[in-house]
């Protein structure tokens, strides 16, 4: 009975622990909520970005004179094994680390025709890397983000985007003030059929490109295997993390109530040895370090 009681009490204190998503609005964006912004360069289609404000967030932020960290995301392709929808809606990883404390954005990928997002890969990348450039200043102007203090992060096709895109020239690559790859990593590995992922000679040495202007930023690899450790230090070598995250510790088995797989974006929604990390290293990276 007592050992019955333990377990009923551990699974209720994981629980409560569990983080969930602000409630997703039609309105405008708004303390402790999701809302969906069509860009005013984008009117009359379905291409958006979704932006949570800070619960502490108020319309006179700016005669207080408060700013927030902003933790800019891109989601995963489109993949129902693992419960990713492709869409910016369906995103999680940012908010694990933000949990309210920071402006939250997921980022969409533009469709070749720009009319929507896209949910498999990259759309238009030149009009993909282009909306943050436009975007995340303006947001930051409206809504009080810090510019000098803005984390992209991503999972899966987000995690290779993060310097895909996020790296992508000088321009983006100023924006931030570090970087998160979360389950894959930019030049891994080959992506038959696509070109800009094969072959592999070529693809590598595009990505150890990208990744040189990190310019000594600080990037958080999660679920990066050695290879990946390997490649990432002969071209990166300074302030660089690796974190491995035991899915199985955090969740038991698969599919499960919370998640469908081990490949998912939603472990930092439960507290954990590597979600605690992964937010020390967000606070830290935000506490003050600002872009070059």
């Amino acid at each position: 009975m007592r050992l019955a009681l333990l377990f009923l009490n551990l699974a209720t204190t994981l629980l409560a622990a569990d983080l969930t998503l602000p409630p997703l609005t039609d309105g405008p964006p708004a303390a402790g909520k999701r809302a969906k912004v069509t860009p005013p360069e984008y009117a009359g289609t379905q291409v958006r970005h979704l932006i949570a404000l800070p619960d502490d967030w108020t319309p006179d932020w700016k005669a207080r004179g408060r700013s927030w960290p902003v933790i800019a995301e891109y989601t995963g392709n489109y993949f129902p094994t693992s419960g990713s929808t492709g869409e910016v809606e369906g995103a999680a990883l940012g908010h694990g680390l933000s949990r309210g404390r920071a402006i939250w954005v997921v980022l969409p990928y533009v469709a070749k025709d720009h009319k929507a997002n896209e949910r498999t890969w990259w759309g238009d990348i030149d009009a993909t890397v282009a909306y943050p450039k436009t975007n995340l200043p303006r947001l930051c102007a409206e809504f009080g983000g810090d510019p000098k203090r803005v984390v992209l992060c991503g999972f899966s096709r987000g995690a290779i985007g993060v310097s895909f895109l996020g790296l992508h020239d000088d321009e983006i690559a100023r924006l931030w003030c570090g970087l998160w790859a979360h389950d894959h990593f930019d030049g891994m590995r080959e992506w038959k059929g696509q070109a800009w992922g094969s072959p592999l000679a070529r693809y590598r040495e595009e990505a150890a490109h990208r990744l040189r202007r990190l310019n000594g930023r600080p990037l958080l690899v999660t679920q990066g295997g050695a290879e990946t450790k390997q490649f990432i230090a002969s071209v990166a070598p300074t302030n660089v993390t690796h974190l491995t995250v035991d899915m199985g510790a955090l969740f038991g088995t698969f599919p499960n109530d919370f998640v469908r797989h081990p490949h998912n974006d939603r472990w930092p929604l439960r507290d954990g040895e590597a979600t605690q990390a992964a937010r020390a290293w967000f606070d830290r990276v935000t506490a003050g370090q600002t872009a070059k």
